[in-house]
């Protein structure tokens, strides 16, 4: 099994069909495949076998998923480490992983010249350009106008290297939301049961169009046979990208369909709502990464009224868990989440088996029986614990570092915890109350973030919006909204339940690096503190 074999499949099917658009440029399946195989050649000759682990820092784009499957044809693993986490934590992580190999983009070389931990790394190639004195690949890319048979010899390459289903394929770190990042493998088989996961709860489909923002899915778009488009924006900072540019992108390619997070659809949304224009082409948009708010849902339905909208739930070790889409959402459910109920995020994935287990977040579980485990796990409408279990759940970290936290063996089988509190209803959905560790408990009882900020989220003039506990007050941080009057009174008379201190209005509200939509808490209170 190597998953290069299914990518080198769809190439021989629908060779001709384009397989990713990038700003000024394109390559079709076909040419991504020679492509690749050349790379594989040029990674060889740089001195990586297989078995090697490489670390690969590349901006989304066709020479980066040209290296990637040139890996997976070598059996190399590929090692992501997200840059924008800072220089401390990109040295830990190359600490922990001992890579034989750093091939990155000739921006990313510059590390080389800051960072003894990056020089130590015995291979360095370049990606998608040149470096004096340096191997590099990816020159090749882009489709050359030449004969099919001189473009044959110029792709001549080793063939794809054979490897079982637990041969590791791609190595990424956890955002760290819930402790120091984890090393999360990803192996050849377990990339195969992700794909069937996603295929079924994103409605991958060949001969679609996607605007693609996430990476993972991206490479389950080239399984499909789905065009990828990748946005013209800087997709580091989705929060922040400049909306304009991609709404013209979007009418010159026509995408059916876009993955992406909500910070990013906002922009895009909020964007087309002033310009009162529509994105018609969309016939299905999928949002996750972080909470999605009813508000974000309806915004996407204003601007693709013709779109199935849709809410997915998912981790690093887990995706997808769950989806919700929006035609489901009833007024009663609409109304149960202003009065905090939580949010909803709609039935497990059928590829996944879900359990609520009683919040001891912090604490380790197991090894237990299956009877224990199933005396353990609640019932229906009783928050605790979501933890996880099936093909495309990640059952431990690189060298069990960070097992013991987050994993509960129950007999032969590994079970996920999710650090994030919910419960299911009577039919059987997912809320979502947001993380254990966020876990506000006082002498007016437990209460969880989501339970708050999706509540108020619903009412006019709230953007992002954090519940905390600081100092034995609890409080509601909503970030200042210049274009609306301030939305303080309404808060407090709306949240009376929620026993508030005081709402808080602030300029600026920390969230993650990653997805730019979830906030980032102990940032938060240090923020209060100054």
């Amino acid at each position: 099994m190597n998953i290069a074999a299914i990518l080198h499949d769809r190439a021989r099917l629908i060779g001709n069909r384009p397989a990713i658009v990038e700003r000024g440029g394109c390559i079709t399946f076909a040419e991504l495949d020679r492509a690749a195989a050349s790379a594989a050649g040029d990674l060889s000759a740089a001195g990586i076998v297989p078995g090697m682990r490489a670390v690969v820092l590349s901006p989304m784009s066709i020479a980066l998923y040209t290296t990637l499957i040139a890996m997976f044809r070598l059996r190399v693993t590929a090692v992501f480490i997200d840059p924008s986490a800072g220089r401390a934590r990109l040295d830990g992580c190359i600490r922990r992983v001992r890579p034989d190999a750093f091939v990155a983009s000739p921006r990313a070389h510059a590390l080389r010249l800051t960072s003894s931990t990056v020089r130590s790394i015995p291979i360095s190639v370049a990606i998608g350009g040149r470096i004096p004195w340096m191997p590099s690949i990816g020159r090749r890319a882009r489709p050359e106008r030449a004969s099919a048979s001189r473009r044959a010899a110029d792709f001549a390459a080793p063939d794809v290297v054979r490897c079982g289903a637990d041969t590791p394929a791609i190595m990424t770190f956890t955002s760290g939301s819930t402790g120091e990042p984890k090393a999360a493998v990803r192996t050849h088989g377990f990339l195969v049961a992700q794909h069937r996961a996603l295929a079924d709860s994103l409605a991958l489909e060949a001969g679609g169009v996607d605007l693609t923002t996430l990476p993972i899915v991206l490479l389950a778009n080239l399984a499909s046979g789905i065009t990828s488009v990748i946005p013209d924006a800087d997709l580091r900072a989705p929060g922040e990208i400049d909306p304009a540019a991609v709404i013209d992108q979007i009418r010159a390619t026509r995408p059916t369909r876009t993955v992406a997070s909500p910070a990013f659809l906002d922009r895009v949304a909020g964007d087309a709502i002033r310009r009162r224009e529509r994105l018609d082409t969309f016939h299905r948009v999928f949002t996750g990464g972080a909470p999605v708010f009813p508000r974000t849902l309806d915004a996407l339905a204003t601007v693709a009224p013709a779109a199935s909208i849709v809410a997915v739930y998912g981790s690093t070790e887990a995706e997808p868990i769950d989806a919700i889409h929006r035609r489901d959402i009833t007024m009663a459910d609409r109304r149960a989440m202003r009065e905090g109920a939580g949010l909803l995020a709609g039935p497990p994935a059928r590829s996944i088996e879900l359990r609520i287990l009683p919040d001891r977040w912090g604490t380790p579980c197991g090894p237990w029986s299956v009877e224990t485990f199933d005396r353990e796990a609640l019932g229906n409408c009783e928050i605790g614990e979501i933890v996880v279990c099936g093909d495309h759940v990640l059952a431990g970290y690189l060298d069990g570092s960070g097992d013991e936290e987050t994993k509960i063996r129950v007999g032969d089988r590994v079970w996920h915890r999710t650090g994030d509190a919910g419960y299911l209803d009577a039919h059987g959905r997912v809320w979502l109350r947001g993380r254990c560790a966020e876990r506000v408990r006082d002498r007016h009882g437990v209460l969880y973030p989501f339970a708050v900020e999706c509540a108020a989220s619903d009412v006019p003039g709230v953007g992002t919006c954090a519940f905390v506990r600081h100092k034995g007050r609890r409080l509601l941080v909503v970030e200042e909204n210049h274009s609306a009057s301030s939305p303080r009174e309404a808060l407090l008379a709306r949240l009376a339940w929620a026993h508030l201190s005081d709402v808080l209005m602030v300029p600026h509200i920390p969230v993650d690096r990653r997805h730019n939509a979830k906030i980032d808490y102990p940032r938060l209170r240090l923020m209060l503190d100054d």
